[in-house]
C-alpha cells in the first residue's frame, strides 16, 4: 500500500512540475517599440498563464535578441511572464 501511495505522489508531482514549466505562446501585434527603454507595446489575446484578458499593454523585453525580432506592426507569438514583479516578454516567434 505504501508503494502505491508513493507512486501516486511521484506521478502528481511530475504532472505539476510539467504544467508549471509549460509555456503557452499568445498571439499579438506590435503596436510600439521603444528600444531605448527595452519596452514593447503589444495588442494581445488573452494571457491565460497570467489570467489577463485581451488588451493593449506595455511589456519589458529582457533580452536584446528578442528586441531585435520585434518590428512595429508585426504579428508575433510571444510568452510573457512576471520577472522581478514586471511583465516581461521572455520568448518570441
Amino acid at each position: 500500500m505504501k508503494t502505491v501511495l508513493k507512486l501516486a505522489v511521484v506521478a502528481a508531482l511530475t504532472l505539476t512540475a510539467a504544467g508549471a514549466f509549460a509555456q503557452e505562446f499568445t498571439k499579438g501585434t506590435v503596436k510600439k517599440l521603444d528600444t531605448g527603454t527595452k519596452k514593447v507595446t503589444l495588442i494581445h489575446e488573452e494571457l491565460k498563464g497570467l489570467e489577463m484578458p485581451a488588451m493593449t499593454m506595455v511589456f519589458q523585453v529582457g533580452d536584446d535578441t528578442l528586441l531585435a525580432k520585434l518590428k512595429e506592426g508585426a504579428k508575433v507569438q510571444f510568452v510573457a511572464e512576471r520577472v522581478n514583479g514586471k511583465l516581461t516578454v521572455t520568448q518570441v516567434k
